[in-house]
């Protein structure tokens, strides 16, 4: 049915309840993320966030597939991945969510619920402003492509918002600076 927002997934021929808030999400996207966690652990973390209810084991395989579907937006037209990282939904929290919340017309993290389809509407109507400035950098760059001298200005002055650090990065990081701490003694 035309514009109904899916609250279930078919599973195995069967309906599964599904948590569609956006921050559900959010959160299997940061697992996802986490390069601590193995192939196995990220899988078994999505099925438990995203299915209300345990799914079968000779399942198991298509409510994967079936929660990446929800998680990509369903049948939404999708561009061709860069090889290069170019977004971040852990790191460019700060970015993304006053542009939604633009789009939105409010604090979208003020909101009891929030699909994830309905947020990611908003993120995909995301105008003009620091977030799209920072995406296309970003997009040039993984591209090879030239910036334009206040491109270039902007990166040079916000390297740190433009250059994603990634979790092993803030641990490498961390790391690091914990061994300046014991070598100076603080």
């Amino acid at each position: 049915m035309i514009g109904l927002l899916p609250t279930s997934l078919e599973v195995g021929g069967q309906q599964y309840a599904v948590r569609s808030d956006f921050r559900v999400v959010l959160n299997v996207f940061q697992a996802l993320n986490d390069p601590e966690l193995s192939d196995r652990d990220k899988a078994y973390v999505m099925l438990r966030c995203i299915y209300v209810n345990e799914i079968l084991r000779e399942h198991l395989k298509e409510a994967i597939e079936r929660a990446v579907w929800f998680m990509d937006g369903g049948d939404m037209p999708k561009s061709k991945p860069s090889s290069k990282q170019t977004f971040d939904w852990e790191y460019d929290e700060s970015l993304y969510f006053p542009a939604i919340n633009k789009v939105a017309g409010k604090e979208v993290r003020s909101s009891d619920y929030m699909h994830w389809w309905t947020f990611l509407g908003y993120f995909n109507e995301v105008g003009e402003g620091l977030f799209s400035s920072v995406m296309n950098i970003r997009n040039k760059l993984a591209n090879g492509k030239k910036l334009d001298s206040w491109e270039r200005d902007f990166y040079n002055k916000n390297k740190d918002l433009i250059n994603i650090r990634t979790a092993q990065d803030k641990a490498d990081i961390a790391e690091t600076e914990e061994a300046l701490k014991e070598i100076l003694g603080e």
